[in-house]
């Protein structure tokens, strides 16, 4: 893991006011890290994310994180499914991901 991409994808979160409801921590943790920048950054910047980390750990971040907040995020979650973690059909592997997460509340 480069220090320095780490550090650059902290610094463009914080740029661009992704941190607005808490106070950043001295080093952002992984997990918010990897979500904002899912969230907030662009594909050259969610590329660095995936030299950063494993595709796996990314991807449970991705399902357990963003997927579920599909109301606002379903396009982005489809490019990701699509593009990043190779899934032939997103918006059924998002619906099932999403009850599957609402039955898990329940």
């Amino acid at each position: 893991m480069t220090s320095s991409d780490r550090e650059i994808l902290s610094q463009k979160l914080i740029s661009c006011k992704s941190f607005w409801s808490f106070k950043i921590p001295q080093e952002i943790p992984d997990d918010i890290l990897i979500e904002k920048t899912l969230i907030y950054l662009d594909l050259v910047d969610i590329n660095v994310l995936f030299k950063l980390f494993s595709s796996k750990k990314i991807k449970h971040i991705w399902r357990s994180r963003v997927v579920i907040q599909d109301d606002y995020y379903h396009t982005l979650n489809k490019l990701l499914a699509w593009m990043y973690f190779e899934i032939k059909n997103p918006d059924r592997y998002i619906k099932i991901t999403i009850r599957n997460h609402i039955n898990h509340l329940s």
